[in-house]
């Protein structure tokens, strides 16, 4: 979601207007006449410093922006929707780097959680908790189950957007897994048309033979430390099904808000903005 490490350029532009403030605050002003002027470069940087650093601080431990890339998770999250994102929700983790320091809680099924994509770390995906660690996730002509239970769907209407010039038309369902906290209810979009799996696009990865793989289908047993993550778009959502299990080190926290939607204002719709994520 993230091609530009923000997070970088954010910590070195706190750390260098720290140093000019810190310079100006314990060295320069006691030095300086106080009748003469204050150095306006020493002043225009010292005075981002606090901004910078509540911004930092803020994006760093508590909530951080992303923006949906594309429709893989439709109808919950639409292309354009600038979403929150939990960042102490599944520990503290040091910024930067990301390595958490204050475990707090564990993923459940059912979380929207954005992680940085296993094959390219650079890359910051968004997905739906589908397995926590020790799971057995089957994916079968369409039917999904978890520890052999079957995850309960509830034909809810039909759902149709535009992608590249193209409509894509689907059916909408009620699909309810279980978690630590109780049922989860959301919604997820089916492509009745494509097949469940195109099992030439699965790409080596991590854990592989966890998986077992068939043309209708795959199983695959969750290890431990890792989470098995599916979009809602079920039939158009690269996902873990083709490129494998996530690790606990690449979460970046939980989905929870959607802030803003150029579209949804602009049309005077106000749909999304200000809602909560399920």
């Amino acid at each position: 979601m993230d091609a530009l490490n923000f997070p970088l350029i954010l910590f070195l532009l706190t750390l260098a207007t720290g140093a000019v403030w810190a310079l100006d605050f314990f060295y320069l002003r006691k030095k300086r006449d106080p009748k003469a002027p204050k150095s306006a470069w020493i002043d225009y940087t010292a005075s981002f410093f606090p901004v910078l650093l509540i911004v930092f601080v803020l994006r760093s431990f508590i909530a951080e922006p992303f923006k949906i890339p594309s429709s893989s998770m439709r109808p919950t999250l639409e292309t354009g929707d600038f979403i929150l994102v939990n960042k102490f929700s599944y520990g503290i983790r040091l910024p930067i780097i990301e390595k958490k320091i204050i475990p707090i809680a564990s993923p459940q099924r059912g979380d929207v959680v954005v992680f940085r994509y296993p094959l390219d770390p650079s890359q910051d995906y968004i997905k739906r908790v589908i397995g926590v660690p020790g799971d057995v996730v089957e994916y079968l002509d369409k039917k999904l189950t978890v520890n052999n239970q079957p995850l309960p769907q509830l034909k809810s209407g039909d759902y149709s957007y535009l992608e590249r010039y193209r409509f894509e038309s689907l059916n909408l369902f009620k699909e309810t897994t279980q978690s630590a906290a109780g049922a989860r209810e959301y919604t997820v979009a089916v492509d009745p048309q494509k097949p469940t799996l195109y099992k030439d696009q699965v790409r080596p990865f991590l854990q592989r033979e966890a998986c077992r793989y068939f043309e209708n289908g795959f199983r695959c047993t969750v290890p431990e430390g890792y989470y098995w993550m599916m979009g809602d778009n079920r039939d158009n959502s690269d996902d873990s099904r083709y490129w494998g299990f996530v690790p606990d080190e690449n979460l970046r926290g939980k989905a929870f808000f959607i802030w803003f939607n150029w579209g949804d204002i602009s049309s005077f719709a106000f749909n999304r903005v200000g809602h909560g994520i399920k």
